[in-house]
């Protein structure tokens, strides 16, 4: 069975991105040499991507023309991806399909053979899937910054979820790395 698991970089205050979208600039507190080789093995370790649909029109238009990072960019563009709407009808980026009930399907790849399946950003959609139970693993890179106000990366909700520390693994910029496992119930 696949693992469904959310990946994303988070201020130590809880923001995913700083006051409008795509205010992403802390994100350079945290990249270096070690963030780097980490992203590179989940390209690694992944054949399917997932977005919201919010994030997905960033990086659909960020990552075919990119100039740096080019072993990200190769995989970004490379894997097979999804995006989760019901109000696009062509998803233009390469090797991405529209995912209408994006929880049905989820479900059922996940009872495929394949590798992990990552979502990446999409911190309103990774909620959803968290409610109906199909996140396995969150991967937090938490960032030594305090925003001060941004977007939260966690939604609020009508129950508490417990999570099961993986790994904490800091990095070389003084970030660290967090997986969790998600418990069932």
């Amino acid at each position: 069975m696949r693992k469904l698991v959310g990946w994303n970089l988070m201020s130590l205050d809880g923001y995913f991105e700083g006051e409008t979208p795509w205010d992403l600039a802390f994100h350079h507190v945290a990249w270096g040499d070690d963030l780097r080789r980490y992203a590179l093995s989940l390209g690694e370790e992944t054949d399917f991507i997932v977005f919201g649909r919010r994030t997905y029109e960033g990086m659909a238009a960020y990552w075919p023309e990119a100039t740096e990072e080019l072993e990200i960019k190769t995989y970004m563009n490379a894997k097979a991806k999804g995006v989760a709407s019901r109000s696009l009808t062509d998803a233009q980026w390469n090797n991405t399909r529209v995912l209408r009930d994006a929880v049905a399907e989820l479900a059922a790849m996940k009872t495929e053979p394949g590798k992990t399946i990552f979502i990446f950003g999409s911190a309103e959609f990774q909620h959803a899937l968290l409610e109906a139970g199909l996140v396995d693993e969150l991967r937090v890179c938490v960032v030594p910054i305090l925003l001060g106000k941004g977007t939260p990366l966690f939604k609020p909700s009508d129950h508490a979820q417990r999570l099961t520390l993986i790994e904490a693994q800091p990095v070389e910029t003084g970030a660290t790395i967090l997986r969790y496992a998600v418990n069932a119930g």
